[in-house]
Order: C-alpha cells, then structure tokens, then sequence
C-alpha cells in the first residue's frame, strides 16, 4: 500500500481496529485507543483508583468449550506471571472476585495494584501494539485530559501525528463492528486536538468529528447504539451511564515499560 493507506501529511489520523492500528503504528508518534463500551471506560475508571490495567486479549465467542476453557486458562496464567489479580466477565463476578470488564464493578471493587483485563476489542489492539509504541487509553470520561496532555507534548502534527484507533466490536463471525460509542468518542477527541491547535486532518478523522458534532444527544445516541442496547439488554444500564460522564475524569491512562495502563 502507498501513502495513501496512513493518511499521510496529517497530524490527526483516525482508523478502525486492529488491522486499522497495526497499519498506523509505524507512521503514527502515539496510537489513542477509543472502546467507549467498555474496555477504555473502565481503564480510567481503575487507574483513577490507582490500579494498573494490563490489557489481555481475550475472543468475544469462542467456538467451543474448549476454546473458552483454554482462553481462561491464559488468561489466568498471565495473570499470575505478573503478579496481578485477573478480571472476569461481568457475569462471572463474585464476593472473591469482583472485578470485571464493567466499570461499574470496578467502582465497588476493593482496590488492586494490578489487574488483567481481558476483552476481546480494545485490549486485544493494545496488546498486538510494539511495546515500543506509545498506547494512550481514550474514553468520553476523559477527552480533554488526553487532548492537552497529547498537545502539551507536541503530538498532533505532520511531523509528531496522532492515529485515534477507534476499537469497534466484533460480528458473530469475528469480523469488525464498527461502533457508534467508539466514533463519537474518537470524534470528541479529535474535536478536542483540533480546538487546541493540532492538525490538520485526515479526511478520515474529520468525519469522525463531523459525526460528533452533528449529535445533539449523546447520552441517548450512546444508549441506544447497538452496543448500549445490547449492555442494556443484559442488565448493565449503570455501565452505558458511565461511558457517558463527559469529561469526569483528569487521568491520562499511558501503557508504560511494564505493558500496563498507568497514569501518564
């Protein structure tokens, strides 16, 4: 692929998920990861309370039993290499274990230092990254941190670009979803960088800003999205709310040295 693929000569790039993120690490000086519902949610809720997230891929529906025994099983491995206590699916949670992918969870769990936390969108892209690019956790909770933090270090320009990896969700064939929640975050942020000087463009992350702008109510776009029906659906009203606390949160999550989120 030519140029054309990186949206070259921007200093504001957008794209879709990993295959989008794997295409723009090695143009991009920082990747902002956007998964509204819930992964980078719930990361800003637990760095807020001093944890350290490290991100783990796990698939949305695996095939078999099988599939999902040996998933957990990694899962829990890797959890215990890294000394960390391991986050389960927000069904599975218990008075031992009550930590989750719901950061309504993660609000009334006791405090960790360090957690796994598995999802099959956001942090299967952070985990597949180069540990030597430079991830940031972006979410609706905390646009205008990320924004000036990004700026404040001369990241948004041709020379220094920002790619806003927007993580989508998955069809139940694997294939990428693209998501509401996770366009209007990447476009609230793009809105954000732009306002503060960054730039220019991609046509791809203007777009993005348009759909932003042109939403009247995002609280109700975000909730009745597919994502925020389907959360809805399953009894996790509370957790469509909170992806929605716009600007609540002044925590910028950076993916450091160790590969866990942590504040940067």
């Amino acid at each position: 692929m030519g140029d054309w693929a990186v949206q070259c000569g921007s200093g504001i790039r957008f794209e879709w998920g990993p295959a989008g993120a794997g295409r723009l690490v090695t143009e991009a000086a920082c990747l902002v990861i956007v998964d509204v519902l819930s992964f980078t949610t719930t990361v800003s809720v637990a760095v807020g309370q001093g944890i350290r997230v490290l991100p783990f891929w796990m698939p949305a529906d695996p095939a078999t039993t099988a599939e999902r025994t040996a998933s957990q099983k990694a899962a829990a491995s890797y959890a215990q290499l890294c000394d960390a206590r391991l986050a389960v699916a927000r069904t599975a949670v218990t008075p031992d274990n009550p930590w989750s992918l719901s950061p309504t969870h993660l609000r009334r769990a006791p405090y960790v230092a360090r957690l796994v936390l598995p999802c099959p969108n956001g942090a299967a892209i952070t985990a597949a990254l180069s540990p030597r690019a430079l991830v940031v956790a972006a979410c609706l909770r905390n646009i205008t941190a990320v924004g000036s933090w990004l700026t404040a270090r001369g990241y948004g320009t041709p020379e220094q670009p920002v790619a806003v990896i927007a993580a989508g969700e998955q069809w139940p064939d694997g294939t990428l979803r693209p998501a509401l929640e996770d366009l209007f975050g990447a476009g609230a942020l793009i809105c954000d960088l732009h306002a503060q000087g960054a730039g220019p463009l991609s046509a791809e992350a203007a777009a993005a800003k348009a759909a932003y702008e042109g939403t009247a109510d995002l609280t109700h776009a975000v909730a009745a999205s597919v994502s925020g029906r389907q959360l809805t659906a399953a009894g996790f009203t509370e957790d469509v709310a909170i992806t929605t606390e716009e600007d609540t949160c002044a925590l910028v999550p950076v993916r450091d040295g160790d590969g866990a989120f942590a504040p940067g």
